[in-house]
């Protein structure tokens, strides 16, 4: 009994389970060159609206060159700090970068980040052997073999950490593969 409970452990140390992540721990991968460009943008939003707007011949209230320039400020810098989330969620997905960073700048009415959100792939993880990467279809690490999730020994099928029996086979998980 012992000898199962030794297997099953390493087992589990070997399975990769995904971590929540928040809204704080996202809004850390934005890259500095977007917080920079969201600071320009709302800044020139504000400067746009309160002096050369203020100049024009016939200009809105000033209320309203307020209301203009805070929210068309606050909607660029959302816009841009959005496009440097997926500058940085799509590398640490191993996506095309630069491809995906243009298509949500250029295709209007957010349609690009509906795109980009609908067609992402799924997170990478790490190995816990050895590091490499893998994608969360790989059962086996391509570098160093080790098992990404616990199987069975017969028939190789996927099954939780606990489970006593393979639910394909039916075999003892214990059991070596004969």
């Amino acid at each position: 009994m012992t000898d199962m409970n030794q297997i099953q452990n390493n087992l589990q140390s070997n399975v990769n389970t995904p971590a929540k992540t928040t809204f704080s721990d996202e809004l850390r991968i934005v890259p500095w060159w977007a917080f920079l460009l969201a600071a320009c943008a709302f800044i020139g939003m504000q400067v746009l609206m309160g002096v050369v707007v203020a100049r024009e011949p016939n200009p809105p209230p000033e209320f309203a060159r307020i209301a203009i320039g805070l929210f068309g400020g606050i909607l660029l810098a959302c816009f841009f700090m959005l496009v440097g989330y997926v500058n940085s969620d799509a590398r640490r997905r191993g996506m095309n970068t630069w491809l995906w960073t243009a298509l949500v700048f250029f295709i209007p009415n957010a349609f690009g980040f509906i795109i980009y959100f609908l067609v992402r792939q799924p997170m990478m993880t790490s190995c816990r052997h050895c590091g490499a990467m893998l994608l969360p279809h790989f059962r086996f690490c391509p570098k160093c073999s080790t098992p990404r999730t616990a199987v069975c020994g017969h028939c190789a099928t996927p099954v939780q950490p606990g489970d006593q029996f393979c639910n394909n086979c039916g075999r003892m998980l214990a059991e070596p593969m004969k």
